[in-house]
């Protein structure tokens, strides 16, 4: 992982924003201090709020905390990019990143922040057939002006979100600054063995979202709940021998094998249990028959959802 970024970050996305600051605080306080928003979880501002609280009253310093945070793809074009990174500094309240990610390899036409914010997919929300709307931005433009935010102090490190294999061969052959980090979905139903091993062969760190599986996608309709990982029997002999809970086999098998997670709760004591997965270790069988639950299966995936939800077609995985 890059140097002090904690291997267990705490996931905002998805926690509604009249939760957030708390959220923040208490997560806290439980020991979290890698902390991964990103522009479109509309609640950076609430982010901001309670970073800033658990720093007034001493419980952490800036330099004890890792904020990761993510491009948007309304701002792909070379003019927007730093101004996209500046409305996350000033809603986190934040002088600098320690990492900023390109959140998807889709770039989309602009909408001014005063217009709409966070812009989300849809380019006119109100049109009588609202769709996206692609922005012809080619992918190392955008990937330029993230160096030039390095170059100016506003983030420490860059890196990129949902890229491919192909996507990560391209960005290596003109990269100044070379990507710190990849980050994906990624659990024992979806392993991308592949994938993880080309970007840790080109020195790329990899995060994990979604590192539970299924769980998160329930109360979006994206996934059926007989899909939950922690019913699968390698996860749940795993737990019974080690004394820990399927979500704590879960997130161990994740860190285990190299990469990043960053589970997502709003619950004290789930917080708590997602850090604690460093007292144990998996055997090679266990790990090896956990990693065998794979199906490929993704459940964030723009080939479904843009369609689904923005009367668009737009794949970006094969």
């Amino acid at each position: 992982m890059p140097q002090s970024m904690p291997p267990v970050g705490f996931g905002l996305w998805k926690i509604p924003r009249e939760d957030t600051a708390a959220s923040v605080v208490e997560a806290v306080h439980a020991g979290y201090r890698h902390f991964d928003s990103a522009a479109d979880y509309a609640n950076e501002a609430e982010t901001g709020e309670g970073l800033a609280e658990a720093m007034a009253d001493g419980h952490v310093t800036r330099d004890d905390l890792w904020i990761t945070s993510k491009l948007w793809n309304t701002f792909h074009a070379p003019d927007h990019v730093e101004e996209a990174c500046r409305k996350t500094l000033a809603d986190l309240q934040l002088d600098c990143l320690d990492l900023y990610l390109v959140h998807f390899p889709i770039a989309l036409e602009y909408v001014p922040i005063e217009t709409r914010y966070p812009p989300e997919w849809l380019h006119d929300p109100d049109a009588t057939e609202p769709v996206m709307k692609p922005a012809r931005v080619p992918l190392h433009r955008t990937w330029a002006a993230m160096e030039a935010l390095v170059d100016k102090g506003l983030v420490k490190q860059i890196g990129v979100c949902n890229y491919n294999s192909a996507l990560l061969h391209d960005l290596m052959t003109y990269a100044r600054i070379e990507p710190a980090m990849l980050q994906i979905e990624a659990h024992p139903y979806l392993t991308q063995e592949k994938l993880i091993r080309c970007a840790q062969g080109y020195g790329i760190d990899v995060t994990a979202f979604s590192p539970l599986g299924a769980q998160s996608y329930f109360e979006l309709g994206m996934a059926d709940e007989g899909e939950s990982l922690l019913g699968a029997a390698p996860v749940m002999v795993a737990a019974q021998a080690h004394g820990k809970t399927p979500a704590q086999v879960l997130l161990r098998w994740g860190v285990q094998r190299g990469t990043a997670v960053i589970p997502k709760t709003s619950k004290p004591e789930r917080m708590r249990e997602n850090l604690d997965i460093f007292d144990f270790e998996l055997s090679s069988v266990e790990m090896a028959a956990i990693s065998a639950l794979n199906q490929d299966r993704r459940f964030n995936d723009p080939g479904v959802f843009t369609e689904a939800a923005f009367n668009t077609f737009h794949p970006i995985y094969d």
